[in-house]
């Protein structure tokens, strides 16, 4: 089976790398001075465990890949390319290979069900990074993160296994579960206090707003009788993955606190803290904090803040808390 990335950003290279490592066939798809840098230089993969470098086989877009029946596509861009990432692979003449939504989220499966029929959810919990545009950090040990695998919206098949096997040897642990999207949901929850880091920064005291925003979320699911399961700190598989010391790299963030800093024009918010909207509005109950944070991350792409530019006082206030 050759392996598609489309997307060969943070978690994109640590995939890429640690597929290469295990000896499979990779092909990836990247984009601007990222696609120019890894292809004159090569992938420099950073971890606990040292460096090392990949050369990598890269393309532009879809349209310049002769697809072929074995080949598995992982979709790793964000949220919010989604769409246009699909119309292109459809119209490269993608049809029944397996797509993989690797990505934070539970839209991206439900996008890609309407155009493709075989469509599977993944579980993405591998804290990543890149600092230079021909790198990627991976940023625990002993294993760099651990992917939920199986089709969307429900069951698992063989290509899921084979995903799972394929990406252990390199380091990340890849698990089977038939009821993925329930673990994509957990995921869902935790993301929603990115866009909080990303707007006062790292170290601020911005946990009771994620609990707020979090606590929010549940009692939408529950309205909307959505079941969802804890991927967090309790998740015992955390064992596997400890934030780990990586020589000469600061821990920049969550991808969205990087999108900001990088300038990307975007950021996923209106697909996490935005999903939690759009289900209560679909269901009648109220999620007024977590509408506060899609209106924050919104005014932080018009103005085209970088990270840690907005105080913590101000983030408390728009979920009703008093300054930290």
């Amino acid at each position: 089976m050759r392996y598609i990335l489309y997307g060969v950003g943070a978690v994109g290279g640590v995939v890429a790398a640690a597929l290469t490592e295990a000896g499979h066939e990779v092909l990836g798809i990247a984009r601007g001075a990222r696609l120019e840098a890894l292809q004159a230089n090569g992938l420099a993969f950073r971890s606990a465990n040292g460096s090392r470098r990949y050369r990598l086989d890269l393309r532009e877009a879809p349209s310049e890949i002769e697809f072929r029946p074995d080949d598995a596509i992982l979709l790793l861009v964000k949220s919010q390319h989604t769409a246009d990432a699909l119309a292109a692979l459809r119209d490269a003449g993608v049809d029944e290979q397996p797509i993989y939504c690797c990505q934070n989220g539970i839209a991206n499966e439900r996008t890609a069900l309407r155009l493709f029929p075989n469509v599977h959810g993944v579980t993405v919990m591998l804290p990543a990074q890149f600092d230079a545009l021909d790198e990627a950090v991976a940023c625990c040990a002993p294993e760099f993160g651990v992917f939920d695998i199986g089709r969307a919206p429900s069951g698992a098949d063989d290509d899921d296994r084979a995903l799972a096997e394929a990406l252990t040897p390199g380091g990340i642990r890849g698990y089977v579960d038939p009821a993925v999207m329930v673990s994509k949901y957990g995921k869902l929850i935790l993301n929603l206090g990115n866009v909080v880091e990303a707007a006062v920064g790292r170290g601020a005291k911005t946990g009771p707003v994620a609990e707020i925003l979090r606590e929010e979320a549940k009692q939408v699911l529950a309205a909307a009788g959505i079941a969802w399961r804890d991927v967090g700190q309790d998740d015992p598989r955390r064992d596997l993955m400890r934030p780990a010391e990586v020589e000469g790299v600061t821990r920049s963030g969550t991808s969205s606190t990087q999108s900001l800093a990088r300038g990307a024009g975007s950021i996923e918010t209106d697909y996490l803290n935005g999903e939690i909207v759009l289900l209560a509005r679909l269901h009648g109950v109220p999620a007024p904090a977590n509408e506060a944070m899609c209106r924050l991350a919104a005014r932080l792409v018009r103005k085209g803040s970088g990270p840690g530019g907005v105080r913590a006082a101000e983030v408390h206030a728009m979920v009703g808390l008093p300054p930290p």
